[in-house]
């Protein structure tokens, strides 16, 4: 019981900063009027852009974050 405690916690923590780095850069992006950069009638390539640009920034912001918290920690 307590070896699933020991790994368990650092997974619910390494998920809650991923997440919540998603929600911010789902905030950050939403500011940028992207319609401009994108071909007309392409709505949904263009959503499956967005969401897979927010992954990416999202993972990096979290690693980052992570990397430094264990460092300091």
């Amino acid at each position: 019981m307590n070896n699933i405690n020991i790994t368990f916690i650092p997974f619910v923590i390494r998920i809650t900063v991923y997440l919540v780095c998603f929600a911010a850069t789902m905030y950050g992006l939403s500011s940028i009027n992207y319609e401009k950069f994108l071909k007309g009638g392409k709505v949904t390539q263009a959503q499956v852009l967005y969401l897979l640009v927010a992954l990416a920034i999202a993972k990096l912001a979290g690693d980052f974050l992570l990397s430094l918290a264990y460092k300091v920690l």
